[in-house]
């Protein structure tokens, strides 16, 4: 079953055909870049653009805070919890890479 406003969607790609808006685009006639993920690159895109990362990559960056905090304690029950969370989140950011 087609869109229900697949004619309209269509009209308005012909228009614009005849108009010359797809003329002297940037990129025409080159090769698209290689693309790690085809099934999710549009998805990507719009991650991208819009300034989300992967879990994985939250995740690193606040381990990074955890270690950056760990190397300025000086407390051992701090520093106790401290390697407790990012155990913790060590293990989370794996099971995210898996996951991606």
């Amino acid at each position: 079953m087609d869109h229900p406003l697949i004619d309209l969607i269509n009209a308005r790609i012909r228009k614009a055909e005849e108009e010359g808006a797809f003329d002297n685009l940037p990129g025409a006639g080159q090769p698209l870049p290689a693309c790690d993920d085809p099934e999710n690159a549009v998805l990507n895109r719009i991650l991208k653009d819009n300034g989300a990362v992967p879990e994985f990559v939250s995740l690193s960056r606040e381990l990074a805070k955890l270690r950056e905090e760990l190397r300025e304690t000086a407390d051992r029950s701090a520093r106790r919890r401290l390697m407790q969370d990012m155990s913790l989140l060590e293990a989370k950011i794996e099971i995210a890479r898996k996951a991606r």
